[in-house]
């Protein structure tokens, strides 16, 4: 491993005997094949040099042991990202597109100690407030509506049309977004999860998450945002809105990736017994072996250390690989007795996720409503010439194309609980033939200014008055 004092890329030719070169975590050969790669990476050690995009050099925990031993040791590993020596001394590009998801914000990802402490209480007593069976019946409302959109065509892409978008309305609603914030929302998250114009997507997110704080401040809600605003933590507009979205980048991107893999596995496997798979097990499976977040969990050496004799400076990053750790071949037999929920894809220690309930329910009732609504849905292409999404963080796919008989919209009227019908609704606002859902939200319409787009939340509320 190169010692940060070094500058980035600065290591003997290939084909030198002292070469040890960084494996790139991004391109096509590590998005189409990343089990290759952590096999490789294996035969440094427990853990071994990556190049997360160009210039962004860090260690990644391949070892089941050795992961554990990182996520379990506050005391030696930071998550504190402002100890990133390189960063810190200016061999960082400041344009590159990790960056969003690995410099400080004060919220409870990148904290540490009683700062740490204080923040993860406000956001895991306000998640405590959520009921399941409430929070159940907003996605069966969103995934009806998100269906509706598409299930008279025949034919949809299940990961752009459906599983990217639930999550983000679904966030929409827990945070207690008005129309136009909630439209803001949901563009600049899509932008920062599809790596367009990252800095200015920051931005926008800022902005709106900022006035949605301000909002709530004025007119509280029975939602997240007033929550965390009532805490007795006394949470400051800018914590609260870091930690929104920590909220938001936390629960969107991998439960895009967990509802997407798990229908690709659902619909492309059968299960033990020749019939077909349960979609818990589905789930189950995926987090094992397809984790929706493979490389993350940024920690710091708080000084130079060994783990399983590889070296790591103090200030360097340090990243978790959970699908590597998950796979690691010393686990093949001890699996067998290991408890469904043993996997790492939730992390562990101090900083392990606060929502694997709901996240686990949303996934399991986003999947249920598809398949109730669609019980003929196949894939439209071989699961084998699916393309994966690249980048170190992630294991999503690109597209999920699948076809289906066509059937006709069902909500023309609120789904029980919900409020009265507004004016327009989803005859009023189709998808244009030409065009897939997610393209329409992505584009404003012709002849309507930017700041008067339709957004997919909007459109949403005209259909529930909520």
């Amino acid at each position: 491993m190169e010692s940060p004092q070094r500058p980035a890329l600065q290591s003997p030719p290939p084909g030198c005997p002292m070469h040890v070169g960084s494996t790139p975590l991004y391109g096509e050969a590590f998005s189409s094949d990343p089990g290759a790669v952590y096999d490789k990476l294996r035969a440094h050690g427990p853990a071994a040099p990556v190049e997360l995009s160009p210039g962004v050099e860090a260690t990644l925990v391949t070892s089941h042991e050795a992961a554990l031993r990182v996520l379990q040791n506050p005391g030696l590993f930071a998550r504190d990202s402002r100890r990133w020596a390189a960063l810190n001394e200016g061999r960082v590009p400041l344009d590159s597109p990790v960056l969003p998801m690995m410099f400080y914000r004060p919220n409870c990802l990148f904290t540490d100690g009683a700062e740490h402490l204080r923040l993860r209480k406000a956001v895991t007593e306000s998640l405590d407030r959520l009921n399941d069976n409430r929070l159940n019946r907003h996605v069966e409302r969103i995934a009806g509506y998100l269906i509706d959109q598409f299930s008279a065509l025949g034919r949809a892409d299940l990961l752009n049309d459906y599983a990217k978008l639930l999550p983000l309305l679904l966030f929409n609603q827990l945070f207690g977004c008005p129309a136009d914030i909630g439209d803001r929302l949901t563009r600049s998250m899509s932008a920062l999860f599809d790596g367009l114009d990252v800095m200015q997507a920051n931005e926008d997110l800022t902005s709106c998450l900022m006035d949605l704080v301000a909002l709530k401040r004025r007119q509280p809600g029975d939602d997240i945002t007033s929550w965390l605003i009532q805490h007795p933590a006394g949470l400051r507009d800018e914590e609260l809105k870091d930690q929104l979205v920590m909220l938001m980048g936390a629960g969107v991107e991998p439960e895009r990736n967990l509802i997407g893999n798990a229908l690709l596995l659902l619909l492309s496997r059968e299960g033990a017994d020749g019939g077909a798979l349960r979609i818990e097990d589905a789930l189950d499976d995926v987090l094992w072996n397809n984790p929706p977040i493979a490389n993350y969990a940024t920690h710091f050496p708080m000084q130079d250390v060994e783990v399983g004799g590889v070296p790591m400076d103090a200030g360097s990053p340090v990243l978790i690989s959970f699908a590597a750790a998950n796979s690691d071949p010393v686990l093949t037999d001890a699996r067998l007795t290991l408890s469904k929920g043993a996997h790492l894809a939730w992390g562990a220690g101090p900083h392990a996720c606060p929502a694997k309930s709901p996240a686990q329910l949303i996934a399991l009732s986003a999947i249920e409503c598809l398949l109730n609504a669609l019980p003929d849905v196949t894939l439209a292409a071989p699961a084998e010439s699916l393309e994966w999404r690249p980048g170190p963080f992630q294991r999503g796919l690109v597209s999920l194309p699948v076809r289906f008989s066509p059937t006709a919209a069902r909500t023309s009227a609120p789904a029980a609980g919900a409020g009265p019908v507004g004016p327009t609704g989803p005859a009023a606002w189709p998808p244009a033939a030409s065009e897939t859902p997610h393209q329409q939200a992505a584009a404003p319409a012709a002849g309507r200014a930017p700041g008067k787009q339709k957004g997919w939340w909007s459109s949403f509320l005209d259909v529930f008055r909520l």
